[in-house]
């Protein structure tokens, strides 16, 4: 379908579309993503109206305000640091759901009070309605070419509205990794070792779990957290590429594919089978991960940014982070990974302060090692930068691990739900409820989530 061109702003500019280039693969190096991507084309001029950008900090006393996401305190710890360092620069962080981000990120970009940086889950309308600050002059003034081009690919859009190519207009604070929790002592009692070879496996943990009279698997959707769950097999069943398309908006892909029909069906099967909680469809995602901490379930699909609170939860050993299985054995390892990925508002008042703060993450050595301690996530950036220390035997050091392994198999893909800014809680939410309680079939539901996508598109 057609999609409406970005209609540059007064005082906004946006850089012409770069040339197509092969996709690039990060290094394997721990923590490194791997995406295809492209490096931009030439800079945009002036993102913020007020002439050349400055990579100097003021000296002026200022507050950063930033709109985060609930459960997510790095940038506190961040901010904290920042100011120790720089103490003319002072924040004030807001929180709300990712639910509520999505929905009113619109309002909240085009207001007049707008943050100077905001999480942005999706771009959706954002960049074609001149609500967000071009980075280009500041990849080029910080030298983020250096980093690996599929760190920041999932960061850029075109003037079509496609996602991985053109412009850039976020920036991450961390780099995470899903993959699946397993309770240690559950898996000891059950003679669980290692990590399941094959979804067929995996199955036989649930199976073995179920008739000892153990939760197979610790899970919710009252938020529509299972979707990390229902990802992870849609991801095994086909070509990522074709998820990839779908996800970053590319004209004439669809959701409507055999490795979703197969994704939700096995889904849907797992529920059947009293693999999940009976009250699943009012389990949310805080307390899905209080539910499994407490020791309420042998698995848990969940990703890296609760490594650091689970062993502290948990006790070091008491838990281990292994990756979703492929589909055949020796298959490659595909998992979801994606910038916690934060944008500068158009109407930011601080936009070059909020760039250097962003630049700052990557680079500076205790920033990258907040990252790491409090999210257990890869800090990204240049990969010739040392790697920020971890505990051995961690959960933090385990999924580092296991995105280095999913790196080098190039297996990171983005998260469906950000797809476009209403598909989550309009759609897969709403639909994987009725999925896991009888009340919609596997293909009724597949046929539904691209519906509402074309329709969301057109609207655009």
């Amino acid at each position: 379908m057609a999609l409406k061109s970005i209609r540059p702003r007064p005082g906004r500019s946006t850089a012409s579309s770069p040339v197509r280039c092969p996709a690039v693969v990060a290094a394997a190096a721990v923590g490194a993503l791997a995406l295809a991507g492209c490096a931009p084309g030439s800079p945009a001029a002036s993102p913020t109206g007020q002439g050349e950008v400055s990579l100097k900090l003021t000296s002026d006393k200022i507050t950063i305000r930033i709109q985060d996401e609930s459960g997510f305190p790095v940038s506190d710890d961040l901010a904290a640091e920042f100011t120790k360092q720089h103490p003319n620069v002072t924040f004030k962080v807001v929180r709300d759901s990712f639910a509520n981000l999505t929905a009113n990120a619109p309002r909240l970009l085009a207001g007049a009070n707008a943050p100077d940086l905001i999480r942005l889950p999706t771009m959706g309308d954002t960049v074609r309605d001149g609500l967000l600050t071009n980075l280009d002059p500041y990849f080029k003034g910080y030298g983020w070419d250096k980093f690996p081009a599929g760190q920041l690919a999932p960061s850029r859009m075109s003037q079509e509205g496609v996602r991985g190519e053109g412009s850039l207009y976020q920036m991450g604070l961390g780099y995470s990794v899903t993959g699946i929790y397993v309770n240690q002592k559950y898996a000891e009692q059950l003679g669980l070792t290692g990590a399941p070879a094959t979804i067929g496996e995996l199955e036989r943990w649930m199976a073995k779990a179920k008739a000892a009279k153990i939760l197979p698997v610790q899970i919710g959707m009252q938020d529509g957290v299972g979707t990390f769950a229902l990802q992870a097999l849609i991801n095994q069943y086909g070509d990522k590429s074709d998820l990839i398309d779908w996800m970053f908006n590319k004209p004439g892909a669809t959701f409507d594919t055999e490795a979703s029909l197969k994704g939700a069906t096995v889904f849907k099967k797992w529920a059947d089978a009293g693999y999940f909680p009976s009250d699943v469809n009012a389990i949310n995602y805080t307390t899905m991960v209080s539910n499994f901490q407490a020791g309420k379930g042998l698995l848990m699909f969940n990703g890296n940014w609760d490594a650091a609170g689970t062993d502290k939860a948990m006790g070091q050993g008491a838990a281990r982070f292994v990756l979703a299985p492929p589909a055949a054995d020796g298959g490659p390892y595909v998992a979801m990974g994606a910038a916690n990925s934060f944008s500068i508002p158009a109407k930011a008042k601080n936009a070059d302060a909020a760039a250097f703060f962003l630049n700052w993450i990557h680079t500076d050595p205790k920033a990258r090692q907040i990252v790491v301690d409090v999210t257990g996530a890869s800090p990204g950036g240049d990969p010739s930068q040392p790697l920020p220390k971890v505990k051995d035997g961690s959960l933090i050091a385990q999924a580092l691990a296991a995105s280095a392994k999913v790196g080098s198999d190039d297996g990171f893909v983005d998260f469906m739900a950000n797809t476009t800014a209403g598909i989550y809680a309009g759609a897969f939410q709403p639909d994987e409820q009725k999925l896991l309680t009888r009340r919609m079939e596997p293909k009724a539901f597949v046929a539904a989530i691209q519906e509402f996508y074309v329709k969301e598109l057109a609207g655009s």
